[in-house]
């Protein structure tokens, strides 16, 4: 609900009031949709077998699941990334060397969301055929399962050659996502530094709003990175043990849906619109409930 909140105040911007967008907020749009589809995808499962339902999935629905939750899961990665860039060039200083991006942020928004898309849908494509429909309740050794869906036998050079391109994408847009944290941070610390000693209103109001939005992404991508990392070390351990746990994948889900469940409500912290709502409530129950 809070990522659907968010995806109609957005299109409200965008289609009511084009004034007031920013080029960011395209990429928050976007992350809102990833973060409504993950959920959505991840909960399909759960819910239907939580009413009975038996052989929901066949071949072709367990292959295009997994499909569209991994290539949905690849752009979380890369929207996260995105965003994590953008705010360190915007808040670059005018004189360093990433100062001449600046101008050129806006037109490389869509371009690089189509590349992650066309990206992403390349990578996963192994997927298609390495899944099936589960047949056996009683797994015993390697390899992916849920409710429904169960790996086939891999071929080991295939398997190796696919698992490397993975983890040398999720490894890159990883490491730039933290480079580029670690340089918000001494960005804003040396800002800090020289406001100790320079107080002046208009600097003061002119930054707040920037440090305010770095700040919320920093949270943003500590959160990130400790869920990826948590989900992504109990997947692993879940492949490769020799019994397979429903307990253990029912924590892996919960883990999976964390972050684009809290995302929406940092977001939330500081736009205009969800601040100009809560303050109208606030001013009606004061009024109506004095």
């Amino acid at each position: 609900m809070a990522n659907s909140l968010l995806f109609i105040i957005y299109t409200y911007t965008f289609l009511i009031k084009p004034h007031l967008r920013k080029p960011i907020d395209w990429i928050f749009m976007h992350l809102t949709v990833v973060n409504i589809s993950t959920i959505l995808i991840r909960s399909i499962p759960e819910l239907m077998s939580s009413f009975g339902i038996k052989d929901f999935f066949d071949d072709i629905g367990c292959q295009t699941f997994l499909y569209i939750s991994r290539v949905i899961r690849g752009l979380s990665i890369c929207t996260t990334f995105l965003l994590s860039v953008f705010q360190a060039i915007t808040l670059s200083p005018s004189h360093s060397k990433w100062a001449w991006l600046k101008p050129k942020l806006s037109k490389w928004i869509f371009r690089s969301l189509l590349f992650f898309w066309v990206i992403n849908m390349l990578i996963y494509t192994h997927i298609i055929g390495s899944v099936k429909a589960r047949l056996n309740f009683t797994l015993v050794g390697e390899g992916y399962v849920n409710v429904y869906c169960q790996s086939r036998k891999p071929v080991a050079h295939k398997a190796r050659s696919f698992i490397s391109i993975i983890l040398i994408h999720d490894i890159v847009f990883l490491a730039l996502m933290i480079w580029s944290s670690l340089y918000m941070v001494w960005i804003l610390y040396r800002h800090r530094r020289r406001a100790q000693h320079i107080h002046t209103s208009s600097l003061s109001s002119k930054t707040s709003s920037e440090n305010k939005a770095t700040y919320m992404i920093l949270l943003l991508v500590f959160c990130f990175v400790f869920f990826y990392l948590s989900n992504n070390c109990l997947t692993l351990y879940g492949f490769y043990a020799s019994e397979k746990n429903s307990r253990l994948e029912g924590i892996g889900g919960i883990l999976a849906s964390c972050y684009p469940t809290f995302c929406p409500f940092f977001l939330m912290k500081h736009n205009k619109f969800i601040l100009r709502l809560t303050s109208f409530f606030s001013n009606m129950r004061m009024t109506f409930c004095p």
